[in-house]
């Protein structure tokens, strides 16, 4: 019996013996799950038209996210400022991320489905734990 690393590894053949053609080619390099994750998502560029997005993910792998958003000014090759785990507690530990917007489609809904890659993180946000200007609380 073949183990199911082997079973999902092995692609699926037609009755000549070679290999069968996926009807949609996977273009991801990592694999996603179905997170509902809070996020807040800003433009980076500071010429273009400002939005505070606070949006839930739909999947998220490691190199990126997707999600649905009523705000129409996402488009491909936007450069994002992106804040998840998201939340309005003063204590609530935030990271930071440079991203960049790979897919805008409009779904059936009326919202706008939007993917990005996470280019980069930036860091910690806010917190009773963060430094602040190198400062730390030590003495």
């Amino acid at each position: 019996m073949a183990s199911s690393l082997e079973f999902m590894g092995k692609p699926k053949s037609t009755p000549g013996g070679t290999p069968a053609r996926a009807s949609n080619t996977e273009r991801r390099s990592s694999r996603r799950c179905k997170i509902n994750q809070l996020m807040r998502i800003r433009p980076s560029d500071p010429e273009r038209d400002p939005f505070d997005d606070i949006r839930g993910s739909m999947s998220v792998s490691r190199t990126g996210v997707f999600f649905q958003s009523s705000q129409i000014g996402y488009e491909v090759g936007m450069r994002l400022f992106v804040s998840m785990p998201y939340s309005r507690e003063p204590a609530a530990m935030t990271r930071e991320y440079l991203a960049e917007v790979v897919r805008r489609e409009n779904l059936p809904n009326g919202l706008y489905g939007i993917g990005f890659k996470i280019l980069m993180e930036m860091g910690l946000q806010g917190g009773f734990g963060s430094t602040f200007g190198g400062y730390d609380g030590r003495r």
